[in-house]
């Protein structure tokens, strides 16, 4: 018997040879499609996957992730940021379903740009393999990035920290294996640099954040505290903060619809409060954000921000999915908002630009409140086996859940009026070098110019005693404001407030702001006397200002009648002639920031 193949004959032994060889073949061809998938498949998986959730990734194992997957997808690209004190390049993962990875290309096309922040502290890296997963899973389909979203992820802020791993110093903390550390390579602790800025880190990250002009921001945490039933919870934005509009948009619509989206993957998720000492009979106040953390600086530009806090006792596997599914329902929410992001965003720096009044202060509003549904765990006392003393636990034994009022209203404090323009003279130089990280426009004197201006005298203020974050801030300032002409000199800088950082501007220039460079320390050396007098010699000198200044003559008599102990004291009442002639410096004490009104 024969069979005709190809215009050939074969005989039954030829065909059968051949079914069988074409067999093997696709047996063989399949085999190794399989192996290949698998491979790629295991290659793609995180080191927490691998490790069934009991490690994290490395910072060079981050790095070299995300790299992997920008070789063989055409939806991310990984760019270097700007410098860390680490001496390493600090990364950005752009993700965009059309492959573009312009930011000014995406917001012309109303896009909403999400940028998500992991490693601020690397001993809680949750987010780090979170967004790890999420880029894989976006980049394969498996979940799907609308086209009017776009992410920007920082794999690893904080890569000293990240670099300075070990397992030791998260003792609250339930896992991952090993970890790195919350200093940066100062010892900073880069959530308290948004606005000071000592860190190449916080310089890089204005850069990059005034490049992307992110609509959404996402910092990724783990809690420390109280023990509760709770996995996951939330810092929002101060609402009131964003004005009225913006600020009830996302205290009325966008944040609920996030708890929702979590509900419904069923993840409890509750605002982040401090509980430590709290007492629930009286309620539970919202997280104060100044400007020096990453929400609250993000706040300034109008960005509707987040800071998810894991609770640190899960474990580790669960904290990573709970952060993960959050990052999920962020893009789903913003996909399905992504008309009214872009709208209340623009309207809301557009209002910045003719706003007159700014509050440098905010405080808690009590006769506003809410109530959150709240999972505890009762308190109990056992004696502790480390001390032989009664101590304080948590009974896992004794869940309870129940109606708790949160206070989430704040009014406005410490209320300025926005002068038409500050100066800054060229010699604070540091302080120039942040308003140019954060976009601000500054325009230069091109010759030495007299101009009119308002001054601040500092006529209090406290400084702390401890170090914090390597400054002793300033405190309970306060100032009295008068009026003179300057001369300022070519290169001094007039800074207008007709811009999107006016917010960033008034916060950081006027001295009694929480966060201001003043509170920060960047001019102290105003605080200090520099030129001075002997005794003798300014007794003559004070003795003919008295006899020409009848004005001073009279304040000094009403001031000896008022104050019988500064009458019997020479030293005091030289002291007062002094400082109230021209002989006193102008520059002690005198602010050095002006304002044009």
């Amino acid at each position: 018997m024969c069979f005709i193949l190809n215009n050939y004959f074969y005989s039954t032994i030829q065909v059968a040879q051949h079914i069988i060889n074409y067999n093997f073949g696709m047996k063989l061809f399949c085999f190794l499609i399989l192996v290949n998938t698998y491979y790629y498949s295991f290659a793609q998986q995180t080191v927490f996957e691998k490790s069934d959730g009991l490690a994290t990734a490395t910072y060079f194992e981050t790095i070299n992730f995300y790299k992997q997957l920008a070789t063989s997808h055409k939806s991310i690209k990984v760019e270097e940021a700007g410098q860390t004190d680490a001496g390493y390049q600090l990364h950005v993962v752009l993700l965009s379903s059309d492959n573009t990875f312009n930011p000014a290309m995406w917001r012309s096309k109303q896009k909403v740009i999400i940028l998500i922040n992991n490693g601020i502290h690397p001993g809680e890296p949750d987010g780090i393999d979170a967004s790890m997963m999420l880029v894989r899973d976006v980049v394969n389909k498996k979940i799907t990035l609308p086209n009017n979203v776009v992410l920007a992820i920082i794999p690893i802020y904080n890569i000293g920290g990240a670099l300075n791993r070990n397992s030791s110093t998260r003792v609250n903390q339930n896992g991952p294996l090993s970890y790195g550390f919350r200093g940066n390579s100062q010892n900073l602790d880069l959530n308290r640099d948004f606005t000071k800025t000592d860190t190449k880190e916080a310089s890089s990250f204005a850069k990059l954040f005034h490049w992307l002009q992110p609509d959404i921001f996402i910092d990724n945490h783990v809690s420390d505290g109280a023990d509760y039933q709770h996995t996951i919870t939330l810092i929002t934005t101060q609402y009131d903060k964003l004005g009225a509009t913006a600020g009830n948009w996302l205290r009325n619509i966008f944040e609920p619809e996030i708890y929702e989206g979590m509900k419904q993957k069923n993840w409890d998720l509750i605002p982040y409060v401090e509980f430590d000492g709290a007492d629930f009979n009286k309620g539970i106040n919202m997280f104060y954000e100044p400007p020096r953390y990453s929400s609250g600086y993000a706040a300034l530009y109008g960005t509707f921000s987040f800071i998810p806090e894991t609770h640190m006792l899960k474990p580790y596997k669960q904290r990573v999915q709970a952060t993960y599914d959050l990052m999920v329902t962020f893009i789903n929410k913003a996909w399905s908002n992504a008309t009214s992001i872009k709208l209340i965003r623009s309207q809301h720096l557009q209002q910045q630009l003719t706003q007159q009044n700014f509050a440098l202060k905010w405080g808690l509003d009590t006769t506003k409140k809410a109530s959150i549904i709240f999972k505890g765990y009762q308190q109990d006392t056992v004696i502790s086996q480390a001390t032989g003393l009664p101590k304080m636990f948590y009974n896992h034994l004794k869940p309870y859940t129940k109606t708790v009022t949160y206070f989430n209203h704040f009014t406005a404090q410490n209320i300025v009026a926005k002068p038409l323009a500050y100066v800054v003279q060229i010699g604070w130089g540091a302080v120039i070098s942040r308003l140019m990280d954060n976009g601000v426009q500054l325009k230069q004197l091109q010759k030495d110019t007299s101009i009119y201006v308002a001054i601040y005298n500092i006529s209090e203020y406290k400084s702390r005693l401890q170090p914090y974050e390597k400054h002793h801030n300033n405190y309970a300032v306060k100032t009295i404001k008068v009026y003179d002409t300057i001369r300022f000199l070519k290169g001094d800088y007039i800074v207008p407030l007709n811009q999107l950082g006016n917010r960033y501007l008034i916060e950081m220039l006027e001295p009694t702001g929480d966060d201001s460079f003043f509170a920060w320390n960047f001019f102290d050396a105003i605080l200090q006397q520099k030129e001075g007098y002997s005794d003798y010699r300014w007794d003559e000198v004070a003795a003919e200002i008295l006899q020409k200044d009848n004005t001073l003559n009279q304040q000094l008599i009403n001031k000896k009648a008022s104050d019988s102990a500064f009458s019997k004291n020479g030293p005091a009442i030289l002291n007062y002639i002094y400082k109230n002639s021209k002989w006193m410096e102008k520059a002690y004490m005198r602010y050095p920031i002006y304002r044009i009104e």
